[in-house]
C-alpha cells in the first residue's frame, strides 16, 4: 500500500491547516505538497479559465504519481473541474477538496447560500452544486455571494477588517439560507465568531476534503 499522499495547493495559505488536518485524519500517511502560486493570479487577470492552467496542474498529478503517492487531494475550488480531465492521465485516485462539501451541501438543504471572496472560486463552486443537485436529483435554491471588500481587505493586510466584513456577510446570507457553503477554506474561522446557534449552518471544504482522502484511501486497502 502506498503511504503517501499528494497535496496540490495554488497558495502555500493551506499547506499548515491541510497538513495538521491529514496528521489528525489519516496520520500514518506522508504528506507531499506541490504548490504552485502563480495559478490564482493569473485566474483572475484571464477571467477564471482554468483551460490555460491545466496543463500544469496535470503536470503536478503527474509528479504526485511519479513520486509514488497513493491518492492526491486538489486542494484548490478554483480549479477543481480539472480534476476530472487529470483523472484521466494518471492512475491513482484524486480528490477534489471541496466535492464531499458540495454533496452534503445539496443533502442538507433547499435554500443553499455560497460565498466566497474571489470570482473565480465562487463561478466554479456554484457550478459543481448545480451538478451535484443534478446527481442527487433534489432541486435546490442557490444564492451566490461575492464578498469583494473581505478580500481587498485581506491583500492590504487588514485581517481583522477580512474578517468582520465576512461576519456581516455570513450572518446576513445565514439568516435566509439552510445552508452556507464557504466556497475558500480561508474564511471557516471566522465562523466561530458568529452566534452559536448559527454556526450549524456552515459547510467549509477542508475537514470534509481530508475525510474523502481517508474514504478513498480505506477503499483501496480492501
Amino acid at each position: 500500500m502506498k503511504n503517501k499522499i499528494a497535496v496540490v495547493h495554488t497558495t502555500p495559505v493551506t499547506i499548515e491547516p491541510l497538513k495538521a488536518l491529514i496528521n489528525e485524519t489519516v496520520p500514518s500517511y506522508e504528506i507531499v505538497n506541490f504548490v504552485d502560486d502563480s495559478i490564482l493570479p493569473e485566474l483572475n487577470e484571464n477571467g477564471g479559465d482554468v483551460r490555460k492552467v491545466e496543463s500544469r496542474l496535470i503536470q503536478y498529478y503527474k509528479f504526485a504519481e511519479q513520486i509514488g503517492a497513493g491518492v492526491i487531494l486538489n486542494a484548490c475550488s478554483s480549479v477543481g473541474e480539472v480534476v476530472a480531465t487529470g483523472q484521466k492521465q494518471v492512475d491513482i485516485p484524486i480528490v477534489r477538496i471541496d466535492e464531499a462539501m458540495a454533496e452534503k451541501a445539496i443533502q442538507t438543504g433547499r435554500e443553499i447560500g455560497v460565498i466566497a471572496t474571489l470570482a473565480t472560486t465562487l463561478g466554479p463552486t456554484v457550478t459543481l452544486l448545480k451538478d451535484k443537485s443534478v446527481e442527487l436529483n433534489r432541486e435546490v435554491e442557490l444564492t451566490s455571494n461575492l464578498a469583494e471588500e473581505a478580500y481587498r481587505r485581506l491583500l492590504s493586510g487588514d485581517t481583522e477588517g477580512h474578517d468582520q466584513v465576512l461576519v456581516d456577510v455570513l450572518t446576513k446570507v445565514a439568516e435566509k439560507a439552510d445552508v452556507v457553503v464557504l466556497a475558500q477554506a480561508s474564511m471557516a474561522r471566522v465562523v466561530s465568531s458568529l452566534p452559536k446557534e448559527m454556526q450549524h449552518k456552515f459547510l467549509s471544504s477542508p475537514k470534509l476534503g481530508v475525510e474523502r482522502v481517508k474514504d478513498v484511501l480505506e477503499g483501496m486497502s480492501k
